[in-house]
């Protein structure tokens, strides 16, 4: 049974890698969610807080808001799934909370603001009325090398345009 779901994992976390990948298309820090519930996608997403000037735009709650909308209400089903290819943050955390998502599975741990396993653990406060199960490291080489090579080609981005500035004010003398 263990490996069943293995394969299940691994068959919706790599619908959200492309959701990340669509992400990374256009210039937003590559993270994708997809939300499962009796085997169907209710809900997808993927970070897009620079393009719609939203800074709640994360790929968790784009998802939560599609689920949400397609089934008309704002509590998610007793057996929803999120799958997601970062560990959410606070944020994130908490509307998943709200939404009594059951069951969230991401890929590679968020050290600076990861708020299930890294920076904080949120869940393990003893605080909120409802707690959902998680675990993470489903597809995790494969989310953490997408992020890297993201942050890596944004790095020479703006080593590039640094040199660029350079040459025009070096110009202009």
């Amino acid at each position: 049974m263990i490996e069943i779901q293995k394969i299940e994992d691994e068959k919706w976390m790599q619908l959200a890698f492309e959701q990340a990948a669509f992400a990374a298309s256009k210039q937003e820090i590559p993270v994708g969610a997809v939300i499962v519930s009796q085997g169907e996608i209710i809900g997808q997403g993927f970070n897009c807080p620079i393009t719609s000037h939203d800074p709640t735009a994360h790929a968790e709650i784009q998802a939560l808001r599609q689920a949400s909308t397609h089934l008309q209400n704002y509590r998610l089903p007793d057996d929803a799934t999120l799958y997601v290819t970062l560990e959410p943050c606070t944020m994130c955390v908490g509307a998943l909370i709200h939404a009594r998502i059951q069951r969230v599975v991401f890929a590679t741990t968020e050290p600076k603001a990861g708020s299930l396993v890294s920076a904080r653990q949120l869940l393990q406060s003893g605080y909120y009325n409802h707690v959902f199960e998680f675990e993470g490291g489903c597809l995790q080489e494969q989310c953490s090398i997408q992020l890297s090579d993201f942050f890596k080609m944004r790095r020479e981005q703006k080593k590039q345009l640094k040199m660029q500035q350079k040459s025009l004010k070096d110009l202009h003398k």
